[in-house]
């Protein structure tokens, strides 16, 4: 360990306890008791006010207004922190190596009695992660390089119906977390406008040496989040009302996309507010997991919208069937 982190550890045992001796110390740290002498003696030679107190019952100890200054997490921040750097793990981020080294210093800044509380807590939530088809750690690593420098990227990228591959460079502005999934919000040349691109589908890149400015008064969360929940129209819309259980209704009216565009609810029906071309294309296809649990009761052309999906899925299955 290095030693500017054994000096801390010791720092912090000491703030933990009345008295410990520097024997105790250095079977804690796995140190030399010398070792341990020497870092008490640099510590005090910075200012931190240690007392010495010889004899049977002696040990080091500081001055109660040292104890209180704010200079390490407590329990339930370390367990927070823990926590959080599960869940990072898990999205996919890239500091996995940095993360673990960070949680395990966490421990050496804690009493026994705190360790066992933490590691209960911590042992007590788990962060289950979906499959993922292909890491993106090491892309987040170079891309969030190349946002924090401003300088742009050459990429890789399907084109929308994944033909081709289309060579691109992009003025990368921020990197977004959402739904599982990665997306690198910026500039692109080729299409002469903004974009965003899902990470885990660009192919390769190449970090350049361009600098480039960033738009003024763009916002790529809001852009992010206007391509995906567009905003409705003030013709074309027309409200969908659905008939189920109050626990399939909390589902639809959580789903990330429908909470949007919620009129109104009661017990057993949920009113929303749709444009038309929602309604003929996405909708339908989100409503058929639900199964026999939901009805819709307006509009009729989503009924028969829903019948046609679902009729053109029972020709495709039927033909494609194995003799």
């Amino acid at each position: 360990m290095p030693k500017i982190d054994n000096m801390l550890a010791i720092l912090w045992m000491l703030r933990s306890h009345e008295k410990i001796t520097a024997q105790q110390i250095a079977e804690k740290l796995e140190l030399n008791v010398r070792t341990v002498y020497r870092y008490i003696d640099t510590l005090s030679t910075s200012g931190v006010l240690i007392v010495s107190e010889p004899g049977h019952h002696g040990g080091y100890s500081v001055l109660n207004h040292f104890k209180e200054a704010p200079l390490f997490f407590d329990a339930e921040e370390q367990t927070s922190l823990i926590h959080a750097a599960n869940f990072a793990k898990n999205a996919g981020y890239y500091g996995g190596e940095a993360l673990e080294r960070a949680i395990s210093k966490l421990g050496n800044y804690v009493t026994d009695k705190q360790e066992s509380q933490i590691n209960r807590q911590v042992a007590s939530l788990e962060v289950m992660n979906g499959y993922r088809s292909s890491p993106v750690a090491f892309s987040l690593n170079e891309l969030e390089r190349a946002v924090a420098e401003g300088v742009s990227v050459k990429i890789q990228y399907p084109s929308k119906r994944e033909l081709q591959l289309t060579d691109r460079l992009v003025d990368p502005y921020k990197i977004l977390y959402w739904n599982t999934k990665w997306y690198l919000i910026g500039y692109c040349h080729l299409r002469k406008a903004h974009r965003s691109f899902r990470i885990d589908r660009i192919k390769s890149f190449i970090v350049t040496e361009y600098p480039f400015n960033e738009t003024e008064h763009f916002s790529p969360h809001d852009f992010f989040m206007e391509n995906l929940l567009p905003t409705l129209p003030e013709e074309g819309v027309e409200s969908v009302v659905i008939q189920g259980g109050p626990n399939v209704l909390d589902d639809l009216c959580q789903h990330w996309f429908l909470s949007h565009y919620v009129q109104n609810r009661n017990a057993n029906q949920a009113c929303f507010l749709l444009d038309l071309e929602m309604i003929r294309t996405f909708v339908p296809y989100l409503l058929l997991p639900y199964g026999a649990s939901i009805r819709v009761i307006a509009p009729s052309s989503l009924q028969k919208r829903l019948i046609e999906v679902l009729t053109e899925l029972l020709q495709f299955h039927q033909t494609s069937s194995l003799p």
